[in-house]
């Protein structure tokens, strides 16, 4: 079975409203902000830590966290057609080190 768009919503000039590609858009921004969001929140975890806090979480851990939400917010500006990640590394002050385990898999 294979799906239509109702002729109201086809594309029949280049003027016309395109629901699906406006929805489909809005969606890849929603989860594009929240990503964005996840990796604020863990960066400042990581600037806050401090070894003589008492905090549950190590250093280590939460490298690994903003490894894991900087490597998904890169993944989900490509699929909204961003590429550059260097501007996006500057921007939020990403540091190195969590640059160099994107993509690494925890044990």
């Amino acid at each position: 079975m294979s799906f239509r768009l109702p002729r109201s919503l086809s594309q029949q000039s280049g003027s016309s409203f395109n629901a699906l590609g406006y929805e489909l858009a809005s969606v890849r921004a929603d989860a594009l902000g929240r990503h964005g969001r996840k990796v604020e929140v863990e960066l400042a975890n990581l600037r806050n830590w401090s070894k003589d806090a008492p905090s549950h979480k190590d250093r280590e851990t939460l490298v690994e966290n903003a490894s894991e939400a900087v490597w998904a917010f890169f993944i989900q500006r490509e699929i909204c057609g961003l590429r550059n990640t260097r501007e996006v590394a500057d921007r939020y002050g990403i540091p190195n080190e969590v640059l160099a385990r994107l993509g690494a898999i925890r044990k």
